[in-house]
């Protein structure tokens, strides 16, 4: 079946890795329904969707990051979306992974999975940041604890491990608008702090599903550089801790950002 499953691929302008990234999303063991997103459109984005036959749909609304993701959130007719980004790839058992802990979940929100990076065109398997995030995420390795708001906010207090290419949404479960037009970097972890306080499940698969491409145009490296992130670092450890903590614990987790350095 197609019908519970959509990839919302968010594309902008003429990325050289979208087609990269379609092909993982079509060799995938078990199909889904494949759409494709844009406010920038361009005969290159729009030839790619005739060759591989997605649906294309443009977004003539408000521009930017947040709002794309939402509009492709609300553009998948499916219980279930992943909002793909369209420089990462998709590992051929990402779906069959995925449906499986939906399946057996009693009140699933979100599923996500372990990942490698993508650095110079080379898969990174391991790296000091890949595994702390791992680290952070083992609490959620347990079925008993992945329905525990407790457990999963005070993973997200210490930053965001979560592999934003790698969720999947059940859309029953969740609020109509998921992201909020508020950070250049942070919003994805912005979301997940919103979604962690519902209750449900957060489905985490320990077996990496995603490559997480890392390169010098991102927006996130744009922040890193202007020094943009450590200010929403401040403002996201706020939401979890009072006063100097969150100050002490932003200037921690800005070393992590010197990995992300290329």
């Amino acid at each position: 079946m197609k019908s519970w499953h959509t990839f919302a691929i968010c594309a902008y302008k003429e990325s050289p890795y979208l087609e990269d990234c379609i092909r993982s999303i079509k060799k995938q063991a078990v199909s889904s329904e494949v759409i494709l997103v844009t406010s920038t459109s361009c005969d290159y984005i729009k030839n790619l969707c005739i060759r591989y036959a997605i649906p294309y749909y443009i977004n003539n609304g408000e521009i930017g990051i947040t709002q794309d993701w939402n509009f492709a959130y609300q553009r998948a007719d499916t219980p279930v979306v992943t909002i793909a980004h369209q420089d990462d790839i998709y590992f051929r058992e990402y779906t069959r992974q995925m449906k499986k802990m939906f399946q057996y979940a009693k009140m699933p929100l979100i599923f996500f999975s372990n990942y490698y990076e993508i650095r110079n065109d080379k898969i990174v398997k391991n790296n000091l940041l890949l595994n702390i995030k791992r680290l952070m995420l083992l609490p959620l390795q347990m079925k008993c604890l992945q329905h525990s708001i407790f457990v999963r906010r005070r993973i997200l207090s210490f930053g965001s491990p979560i592999c934003c290419p790698s969720v999947a949404f059940f859309k029953p479960n969740l609020p109509e608008t998921v992201f909020s037009n508020h950070f250049r970097t942070n919003e994805d972890w912005e979301a997940w702090e919103m979604l962690s306080r519902r209750q449900g499940q957060f489905l985490y698969c320990k077996k990496p599903l995603v490559a997480h491409r890392i390169h010098r145009d991102s927006e996130t490296m744009a922040a890193i550089q202007d020094g943009g992130r450590s200010k929403e670092d401040i403002e996201m450890y706020r939401k979890f801790w009072w006063g100097g903590v969150a100050v002490l614990l932003s200037k921690c987790y800005k070393k992590s950002e010197d990995i992300n350095r290329i």
